[in-house]
């Protein structure tokens, strides 16, 4: 992992204001001589900037990320904790972490803080810009401001606005959090109850009832349970993030994500999408239950250059993470 700190303050959509800022990425690959195959791939809600760490067989020779032939570049969001200035970041006027105190941030302030680390690399034009489910938030709000930097997108399980759906599958993740009395103080792992909770809330529409009923089903017995194979899968993905991320980041990233409305001051959804005319791929999953593949074909529709697909998943939006091979097909063919 790589960390640009720049030392200026970083003004906020909401006037507020980061005295200095760190932004941690990764790179992949080589910048060729010519500077023109650069691929920036914009990461999901609790991932970090190691593509290859949460997205298996796509950083590989011959998979559309190919580091022999791209150079991949992946920044984490700001106010997660992953490296990136968020609410575990020591706030240099007050010598201790924000914690719950950190800066009410946008989907347009995360995508200024890659424009910030896009030109500390020295990269002007990209190739292709990534961006998967709420990834995807960035990519559509970065293609908005710089339509014309890019050659090609590619918009994966997303949309150009949150719906009120999505916000009230974050807004019950957030009463589960606040539901912890712990929430508030000032430790890394206050609220860890509500934050295991909330994400098996999340959880459940990550997955859908297909990915459920196919790999979370009790053995076959003749006696009765005294608990569940799903049971212990909810309180196993509970605990596990837990372990490496905390309630603060994660209430930092659901709130930005619920501003996300690239027609916001632009004069709508539709008149942006209609300026964003470099050739995109629109992928849609058939079981996902956040971004609804009807969702994807009208997002497609509203884009004057793009191509829709689907991919065929028991796993629900959790599917681009799962179905790499077809993903793959999709990607190095078109």
């Amino acid at each position: 992992m790589n960390t640009f700190h720049s030392p200026q303050k970083f003004l906020l959509e909401s006037g507020e204001t980061l005295p200095e800022l760190d932004i941690a990425y990764h790179t992949f690959g080589s910048l060729n001589e010519k500077k023109d195959n650069v691929v920036w791939v914009c990461h999901a809600l609790t991932a970090n900037s190691d593509v290859t760490d949460w997205w298996p067989h796509t950083v590989e020779a011959g998979c559309f990320l190919d580091p022999d032939k791209w150079f991949v570049v992946c920044a984490n969001i700001i106010g997660s904790c992953y490296g990136s200035t968020g609410p575990m970041t020591i706030n240099p006027e007050t010598g201790e972490p924000y914690y719950d105190k950190f800066p009410n941030l946008t989907i347009r302030d995360m995508v200024n803080a890659h424009r910030i680390l896009a030109k500390e690399l020295g990269i002007g034009r990209i190739n292709t810009l990534v961006g998967c489910s709420v990834g995807g938030f960035q990519a559509i709000e970065w293609a908005a401001m710089e339509p014309e930097r890019f050659d090609k997108f590619i918009f994966l399980a997303t949309s150009p606005k949150a719906t009120p759906w999505s916000i009230a599958l974050d807004e019950t993740q957030r009463m589960a959090i606040l539901s912890d009395k712990t929430y508030g103080e000032k430790r890394p792992d206050a609220a860890k109850d509500g934050l295991a909770a909330a994400r098996a809330i999340g959880l459940l529409s990550y997955r859908g009832p297909w990915g459920y009923n196919k790999t979370q089903q009790d053995p076959i017995s003749d006696d009765i349970p005294k608990t569940h194979r799903a049971c212990t899968y909810q309180r196993y993905q509970g605990e596990k993030l837990v372990r490496r991320f905390d309630a603060y980041s994660y209430m930092t990233i659901l709130n930005a994500f619920d501003t996300h409305d690239v027609g916001r001051g632009r004069g709508g959804v539709d008149k942006v999408l209609s300026t964003i005319k470099a050739p995109a791929i629109v992928i849609g999953l058939t079981t996902d239950i956040i971004f609804l593949p009807d969702e994807m074909r009208e997002l497609c529709r509203k884009l004057p250059n793009a191509k829709y697909f689907e991919i065929q998943s028991e796993f629900g939006h959790d599917g681009f993470l799962v179905e790499h091979q077809q993903l793959n097909d999709i990607l190095t063919k078109n």
